[in-house]
Order: structure tokens, then sequence, then C-alpha cells
């Protein structure tokens, strides 16, 4: 895989690994990481809403009363 950033990109990940005491490749990683798993709970939440939405409306209709 080959990962293409712009230069103020390279330069804020450089910065961030040498805050950290870490290399870029291991900064990138925690982030894609990161960003995978937020959308795999963001996908989850949104299917528990529409089941919450479809299961409950008039309980739902009443709470917004």
């Amino acid at each position: 895989m080959t990962l293409r950033l712009s230069d103020e990109d390279m330069q804020r990940l450089r910065a961030r690994a040498e805050a950290e005491g870490t290399s870029m490749q291991d900064v990138a990683q925690r982030a894609i990481a990161q960003f995978l798993d937020g959308a795999t709970r963001a996908s989850l939440i949104e299917a528990a809403l529409a089941d919450t939405l479809e299961r409950y409306p008039e309980t739902l209709r009443r709470l917004g009363e």
C-alpha cells in the first residue's frame, strides 16, 4: 500500500510521531484503526436507532410531547 500525503499532512504526521517518540507508521496505523473503529460504532448506533424507531414509535412520540 502506498499512502500519499500533502506536504502539510506529512509535516503534521512527522511532528506527531516525534512528539510521541514513535514512528510515523505507528501514528498512521493507530489513526486508521481509530477511524475504522469509529465507523463501526457509528454503524451499530445507527442500526440500534433505526430498530428503536421502528419498534417504539408511539412511545417515542409520547416522550416528545
